[in-house]
């Protein structure tokens, strides 16, 4: 197969391309050469802006294009339109925020999109993000019709993942002592390993799959002590759970999500079906999911070659943590 890939060198691009290279696929990527450059000298790499330059990929032909860094419609549809007649399949990872209404009963594919008041806005915001994929889909399908593949993955985790958002709990956990665990400790969470969904999305366009698919684990597969155990277990440091309730929390202004990843208040809008996203699909069609402790042990390994000043993106910093933990206990 030949395989562009608009990105190829951060996170989930990155994946793909190491497993497309090891089912023996031909690789071209097409970025700004700005992250991670020296990655994959042996693929063809095509420096540009999709913005001013999509020219330079004119007169080749691929069987598929992977756009994985897609984020506004009118960048994304320009590139579907001009990749129209030179690929077979165009995949596009979008993202379950894409729904306007999560359900504790689970939602699939059919759910309600979210809308965009205002579609000319470009900016990408913790309000628009889910809406302008959703229009990112639309310009996708417009172009590619039954050709187009929409992925909508849930958390992805793993190795290389920059955004903090699971990878502070196994690199917490490494660290050793008393570990502030938030909420209620047999709460569902939903995530999927990169690797799992690099893999996939090969296979898929492998057999020149279409359509779309929500892209993470079940609902119920992991909960937040079965993620919080395993890196404890994964750690060769002494590890002890000290579990905070929401009201704690919300008290003390911790941030959902972010400063502590993979905890919302469970009595908030937002919480309700925010775990519940149903992959059936997907996983007729394939997508598998390894051992959680794969994933905890191949995120803490390579969490802890990251610099000691790295910039964390997510997670309660070591101050806060022990102030929050000492209240606590006091309370106690």
């Amino acid at each position: 197969m030949k395989l562009l890939i608009i990105g190829g060198t951060v996170f989930l691009g990155r994946a793909v391309v190491e497993r497309a290279l090891e089912q023996g696929h031909e690789v071209t990527l097409f970025n700004r050469g700005q992250t991670n450059a020296a990655l994959f000298p042996e693929v063809e790499h095509i420096h540009g802006n999709r913005e001013g330059d999509l020219e330079l990929l004119a007169g080749r032909r691929f069987d598929a294009c992977l756009d994985t860094c897609g984020y506004l419609p009118r960048i994304v549809g320009a590139s579907a339109r001009f990749l129209k007649g030179a690929v077979r399949t165009y995949a596009f990872v979008s993202s379950v925020s894409v729904y306007q209404d999560p359900s504790p009963e689970g939602i699939d594919e059919g759910g309600i999109l979210a809308p965009l008041e205002d579609p000319s806005i470009e900016e990408v915001t913790g309000e628009s993000y889910g809406p302008l994929k959703a229009l990112c889909e639309a310009e996708v399908s417009a172009a590619f019709g039954e050709r187009a593949l929409l992925v909508r993955p849930g958390l992805i985790v793993g190795p290389y993942d920059a955004s903090d958002r699971f990878t502070y709990w196994p690199w917490r956990a490494a660290q050793g002592g008393r570990l502030l665990a938030p909420g209620r400790p047999d709460r569902s969470i939903q995530f999927i390993d990169v690797r799992d969904l690099a893999s996939w999305i090969v296979r898929m366009l492998e057999t020149e799959e279409a359509g779309v698919f929500n892209a993470t684990s079940p609902p119920g597969t992991f909960t937040m002590q079965m993620l919080l155990e395993t890196c404890c277990a994964a750690s060769a440091k002494a590890c002890e759970l000290v579990w905070t309730d929401d009201a704690f929390l919300n008290e003390h202004e911790v941030g959902a999500w972010i400063e502590l990843p993979l905890w919302i208040p469970e009595e908030t809008e937002a919480a309700k079906g925010f775990f519940d996203y149903l992959p059936d699909r997907a996983i007729a069609k394939g997508l598998t999911f390894r051992p959680l402790e794969q994933t905890v042990r191949a995120t803490m390994d390579w969490s802890l070659t990251r610099a000691d000043d790295h910039a964390w993106r997510g997670g309660l910093r070591p101050k806060r943590e022990a102030e929050l933990l000492a209240e606590w206990l006091r309370r106690s």
